[in-house]
């Protein structure tokens, strides 16, 4: 089973591009060794700002010297970095357009055990409404190297939200990645999953589980939450019975939402969410709280299951 977080793999692939790039600059909110960026801070220290507990000025420091020509990352837990610094990332970064990468360590709900307080589980609705801010969940440690040295390229702002805990692997390290383009990982006849961030191998898993029950089950995973991919959400919408998102958010503003926006506005068919409740969550790990709601494996198989029966139940009404 994979070890290598993503957050490591951000370090790793930021060390590699600094060798020959001396603009790249890293900044951090006292969150170096949970952030996992410490070997960078070690090898290049002019090159690396801690700003301590000051999530604000993160943001704003991190806009100022992109402002200056750096291209630069602020790293934070995504709990705090998109609450307390959204305005710095509304104003300094997204409306000032400037070359700066959030990343949002430790999303969704990887600091489960201590509660509400050290979630995230708005931040896609909260980063996407915001005018030229990309938001970014990838899967496993491939995709989140692949992702990064692509934001490297372009002098766009980008949120980017990884797991605090090692993500299964879903691709190889030749794995074809174009930014802003949904990889479609399996065909589905019956029902397409569509799925992002650590929500992925448990979409995976479920497709597996539903093959062996003769489901044909796809799976899609939506890692560019912004730009949505919404050609491929379309040609599948045409193909199949049903589309199931699944995602560590909530129910509002997220990857259903936003997946349910474009099928209602051009191609109507059932959307049905599985996403965090809205309401206070229980404590526990990941693999804990997913299994509580029912957002592991089995329980978004069995979620598809129920779908498919009300589809079917459905046809037959209006047949009728």
């Amino acid at each position: 089973m994979n070890k290598v977080t993503n957050r490591q793999v951000i370090c790793d692939t930021l060390l590699k591009a600094a060798e020959t790039d001396r603009d790249i600059v890293v900044l951090c909110s006292d969150s170096r060794g949970s952030a996992s960026i410490t070997p960078f801070a070690r090898q290049y220290p002019e090159q690396f700002v801690e700003l301590g507990i000051a999530e604000q000025n993160l943001v704003s420091v991190a806009a100022g010297m992109a402002s200056c020509g750096k291209t630069a990352f602020a790293v934070s837990p995504a709990s705090f970095l998109s609450t307390r610094s959204y305005e710095q990332a509304k104003i300094d970064v997204a409306y000032s357009m400037t070359n700066v990468t959030l990343v949002g360590i430790s999303g969704g709900i990887s600091y489960g055990a201590l509660g509400m307080s050290h979630h995230s589980c708005q931040d896609i609705a909260a980063f996407s409404a915001l005018p030229d801010m990309r938001v970014y969940l990838p899967s496993d440690r491939f995709q989140i190297g692949r992702l990064i040295q692509e934001l490297l390229k372009d002098q766009k702002p980008a949120y980017v939200r990884v797991s605090r805990s090692a993500t299964e692997d879903v691709y190889g390290e030749d794995m074809e990645f174009e930014l802003n383009k949904a990889i479609v990982i399996s065909e589905g006849a019956d029902v397409m999953l569509i799925a992002c961030g650590e929500m992925v191998p448990y979409a995976v898993k479920a497709a597996e589980l539903l093959q062996r029950e003769g489901i044909s089950a796809g799976v899609i995973d939506m890692y560019c939450l912004k730009p949505l991919d919404e050609e491929t959400i379309l040609r599948y919408a045409r193909q199949v019975k049903c589309l199931v998102t699944v995602e560590e958010h909530s129910y509002f503003g997220g990857l259903g939402s936003l997946t349910a926006q474009v099928t209602a506005g051009k191609y109507p068919i059932r959307v049905t969410q599985i996403a965090l409740p809205d309401g206070h969550l229980i404590s526990g790990t990941n693999h804990e709280v997913f299994h509580y709601y029912h957002m592991d494996g089995p329980g978004i198989a069995n979620t598809v299951k129920i779908t498919l029966a009300e589809v079917r139940a459905d046809a037959v009404c209006v047949g009728n």
